[in-house]
């Protein structure tokens, strides 16, 4: 059966797509006869990634919390290719460490939220103009994390809520113009932002999660996942899929798992952990202050 929405011939823009779901998203779109934009923060990784993908293919550096950033990559890449008809708003961040949200600093909090919630946001703000004149698609890309407890991890989980929020609203705005928009929704990829994370952490994030959580897929799966679900205009794509039926149960799952958190001795042990070493943290702070 055909896509219902061909590649072939189209553009794209993908945001932090020097590597990674980015990266593999850009390459295998540009695989379907698309030309793509590889938009990133670090200009000579986006050039270099751009390289390895192909003559279609252009880097562009942009920060994504910056709207002017933002529209003028979109601008570069109507000016290039010609216009544009998919955007994926893939690019975000984790909190270098586990922390409650009484032990983050704000600054670590705002900024995880500001790229990864108000990226997408800009992102889709500079690229509708163009999705919407050319009956294009956006795809948001939230996580799993916007159905499952964000205990020590709340920035994340509070952007990825929004992202979802964000491209259900967006769909059903988009869908009476002839455009269309979905969300991605991943588990554990392994990329450098999720192997830093359970590196920085020494380990305690895998001991707190059931064993059929712990496994993760790589990179290519993800992008291919998200290729497929611009192909049919999906609203909700899920990688690994049988995440969907955690999603589709979630009113049921959450207040269990949710029960589970309170009541685990090991998560509860892991939060005092946590909670004493940015305690010491803290204190260390003041003192040298102080000196």
């Amino acid at each position: 059966m055909p896509p219902v929405f061909d590649l072939n011939g189209k553009v794209a823009l993908v945001t932090g797509a020097a590597r990674g779901i980015g990266y593999e998203t850009a390459r295998q779109t540009h695989l379907r006869g698309a030309s793509v934009a590889v938009v990133d923060l670090d200009p000579e990784q986006a050039r270099e990634a751009a390289e390895r993908i192909g003559e279609r293919a252009i880097g562009i550096a942009a920060d994504v919390t910056d709207e002017g950033a933002m529209r003028a990559a979109v601008a570069e890449t109507v000016e290039r290719f010609g216009g544009l008809d998919v955007a994926v708003a893939n690019a975000g961040i984790a909190p270098v460490k586990m922390a409650t949200v009484r032990g983050i600093g704000s600054e670590e909090w705002e900024r995880v939220f500001a790229v990864d919630i108000l990226g997408v946001w800009r992102t889709v703000r500079a690229a509708l103009p163009q999705i919407v004149e050319r009956r294009g698609h956006i795809v948001v890309t939230s996580s799993v994390y916007a159905f499952v407890n964000g205990v020590l991890n709340s920035p994340y989980a509070v952007a990825k809520s929004g992202v979802e929020s964000l491209g259900r609203s967006l769909r059903a705005e988009l869908m009476p113009l002839g455009a269309s928009a979905g969300v991605a929704y991943f588990g554990w990829v392994d990329t450098k932002m999720v192997k830093d994370a359970f590196e920085n952490n020494g380990g305690r994030m895998e001991e707190n999660l059931p064993d059929f959580l712990r496994k993760r897929i790589e990179p290519d799966e993800a992008g291919a996942a998200v290729v497929r679900g611009i192909e049919r205009r999906a609203p909700r794509i899920f990688a690994p899929k049988w995440w969907r039926y955690v999603s589709a149960l979630r009113g049921i799952l959450n207040p269990l798992l949710d029960r589970r958190f309170e009541r685990d001795p090991m998560m509860a042990a892991t939060i005092r952990e946590v909670e004493a070493e940015a305690d010491e943290q803290g204190a260390a702070a003041v003192e040298a202050a102080m000196r």
